[in-house]
Formats: C-alpha cells, sequence, structure tokens
C-alpha cells in the first residue's frame, strides 16, 4: 500500500488506466469471436461483423492497448482463404 500522496494518486490512475484497457481489450475479442462464429455458421452477416471487428481493433490500436499497427489482428479477423492458387494452370506469385 502507498504511503505517499503522490504514489496514492498513481495507483488510482492505474486502476483506471487498466479498466479503460480492458475494455477496449474486451470489446475487440468480441467483435473476434462474432466473425469467428458467423463464419463457422455460413451466416450471411460476416461483412458487416467484420467491418466492426476492424473498426475495433482500430480503435484499440488508437488507444494504445495493441500495437499502432495493427496489420496482424486484421488479418487474423478475416475469413481465411483458399491456399490454393484460382488459376492452376498458370503459375502465379499471387495466392
Amino acid at each position: 500500500m502507498a504511503n505517499v500522496a503522490s504514489a496514492e494518486k498513481r495507483n488510482r490512475q492505474r486502476i483506471k488506466r487498466r479498466a479503460r484497457n480492458q475494455f477496449h481489450l474486451s470489446t475487440m475479442r468480441t467483435h473476434i469471436k462474432r466473425v469467428r462464429t458467423a463464419i463457422e455458421s455460413k451466416d450471411g452477416k460476416v461483412a458487416e461483423l467484420l467491418k466492426a471487428a476492424v473498426g475495433g481493433i482500430d480503435k484499440a490500436a488508437s488507444k494504445g492497448v495493441i500495437d499502432k499497427r495493427p496489420r496482424r489482428a486484421r488479418s487474423r479477423a478475416s475469413p481465411r482463404r483458399s491456399t490454393t492458387p484460382t488459376r492452376s494452370s498458370r503459375p502465379s506469385l499471387r495466392w
């Protein structure tokens, strides 16, 4: 327990910051889970849920909860694509 007034204030600030960060992180994870369940159930709302998830990821990044460049989080939230190329007769560098 802090004995100095400034340490007590820092502790109060830490608790508030942690609650705020947990809120944004939890909201982001919920959006991602909704996208994954929609993909698994082949629901037609995947596009709008993905848009909300990307917004949640961007918001968490802007608040500093996750990295400023949320490329990995965005790509992992997006629907999985086929690993085979679309044109199998012609070799291509793009998949």
